[in-house]
């Protein structure tokens, strides 16, 4: 147990596996933790991990007690994570006026907002009084503006970089790093089914280079890649009139069942 530890939510899939692998490649230790938590240990299995170098916990962020409890039991199995990277998120697109999808609202706030809050708060206080250690947050340039017939998802990640912005005051002075991460678009399960261009797009395991080194440097908040944080940049800056006219014509984002 004297290699570092790095616990990984969202692990069964895209980014989460991705990160997994390159903090296995840097010799980490692994605790990954998905729903489907036999996937991942198949998974784990064919990427030539040994057993003792990872464990997977069975839990989903939505549910408060199974995933705090998760927490719980890394740091009873493995010890306290150097990296805890809250990266579990659904991404669907929304219309208000369809009742049903007020329903897919609330779960993506759960997952991707209330998931990330109780990933975090085992390690928070142990972290603290260790006086190191980094809690990384996956957000997305999704946040930075509304797009329409993405508000669930845009809306939750705004609230995740304005979430991670408070938690990294909570702990300037702990020692405890904040990083939050903005991935661009990323070949993933979760843009395979985008219905518009997706410009700067990256391979996952490009993405997960990146992001390692900027949790490794403990720098408090990166768009990956660069270009996208350029075109998220000048996108903030746009009156709201261009913005909108930009936008007219643009494939909204797919609804749940579609």
């Amino acid at each position: 147990m004297t290699a570092p530890l790095a616990y990984i939510t969202g692990a069964s899939s895209g980014l989460g596996q991705a990160m997994a692998l390159r903090y296995h490649r840097a010799g980490y230790r692994l605790a990954l933790v998905a729903r489907r938590g036999a996937e991942v240990e198949a998974w784990a299995r064919a990427q030539g991990i040994a057993p003792e170098n990872c464990i997977v916990l069975a839990a989903d962020v939505r549910d408060i007690d199974a995933i705090t409890a998760a927490g719980r039991a890394c740091i009873a199995a493995s010890g306290l994570p150097d990296v805890v990277i809250a990266n579990a998120g659904i991404s669907l697109g929304i219309d208000t006026a369809i009742f049903e999808d007020l329903e897919v609202m609330r779960r993506t706030y759960e997952t991707n907002n209330i998931g990330m809050a109780a990933t975090f708060q085992p390690f928070i206080a142990p972290m603290r009084d260790r006086g190191t250690g980094r809690l990384v947050g996956i957000a997305s340039v999704a946040g930075i503006r509304g797009l329409p017939g993405h508000g669930a998802y845009c809306a939750s990640k705004a609230a995740v970089i304005s979430y991670l912005e408070s938690l990294r005051g909570e702990l300037r002075a702990s020692g405890v790093r904040v990083v939050t991460v903005l991935p661009g678009y990323i070949a993933t399960p979760l843009t395979a089914q985008n219905r518009y261009s997706m410009p700067f797009l990256m391979q996952p395991e490009d993405f997960a280079d990146r992001a390692f080194d900027t949790i490794t440097a403990g720098t408090s908040y990166r768009v990956i890649p660069w270009q996208m944080g350029v075109v998220a940049r000048l996108m903030r800056g746009l009156p709201n009139g261009l913005f909108d006219r930009l936008l007219v014509g643009r494939a909204r984002k797919h609804r749940a069942g579609e």
